[in-house]
């Protein structure tokens, strides 16, 4: 647990968010009223519907062609498939991104809500973004970060490390889900992982580049842009074999 707390407490985007959740927890205790605990809730929830979505759709998008935007996905998330032990590669470069994206749902929900509701609305959408949503997200990273890190674990870690890593090692087009107990979202979806489907899938030479030849220019320089090794572990080997 230590080694995984130490790298969440170094995480740039939760050291940014750390002030909005303060003004989250602030506003509850300022202004407490049982409903507040539903949009602490409610918070919670969303934040575990966003990872999934921006996982999916975001993270695991149509790779582009020009190099530019290629190594900021590479950045942002193709080196952590290729790289999964790298620290480097835990989380994006963005530290700033979760912040803007926060303040943004606040406007919004804030907007709708106080229309509706007066000051009172206001006060319940930024306890549900700031307080239950960066709650939710600093959790995904606790998950996250100890799937990957080669530490003891007990069940908890256990568990979610064969969760996540089926996402990593056998197939990439499922298992987005992250948070532990939060794999119904994938059932939801139809994107929870199945052995028959991801042996089908699986290709060792393309699973870590999410599909793309290893070879590809487009990835050899993203690697070399940021100093990583001209090819993944599993891919060397599949060169090796043939």
């Amino acid at each position: 647990m230590i080694p995984t707390l130490r790298i969440l407490i170094h995480m740039g985007a939760l050291q940014r968010l750390f002030p909005l959740w303060l003004i989250g927890i602030g506003l509850m205790i300022a202004f407490w009223t049982p409903w507040l605990i539903l949009a602490l809730v409610y918070g919670v929830l969303m934040q575990f519907f966003v990872e999934y979505v921006m996982h999916r759709f975001l993270f695991h998008r149509e790779p582009p062609q020009k190099q530019g935007p290629f190594n900021a996905l590479y950045r942002s998330h193709i080196g952590h498939h290729e790289f999964p032990l790298d620290p480097e590669f835990f989380t994006g470069d963005d530290h700033w991104f979760p912040v803007r994206f926060g303040l943004a749902s606040l406007l919004l929900q804030g907007a709708i809500l106080g229309l509706i509701f007066g000051w009172a609305g206001v006060i319940w959408s930024a306890v549900a973004i700031f307080a239950g949503s960066i709650s939710a997200f600093a959790f995904y990273e606790y998950c996250h970060t100890l799937a990957h890190l080669n530490v003891p674990k007990g069940w908890f870690g256990r568990r979610i490390t064969q969760t996540h890593f089926a996402h990593h090692f056998q197939d990439h087009h499922a298992t987005f889900h992250v948070s532990f107990g939060m794999g119904w979202i994938d059932r939801l979806f139809g994107t929870a992982h199945d052995k028959a489907t991801a042996r089908a899938r699986y290709d060792r030479k393309t699973l870590m580049s999410l599909g793309m030849d290893p070879e590809d220019l487009r990835l050899v320089v993203a690697r070399k842009t940021y100093g990583l090794p001209e090819m993944p572990r599993m891919a060397r080997g599949r060169e090796k074999q043939a």
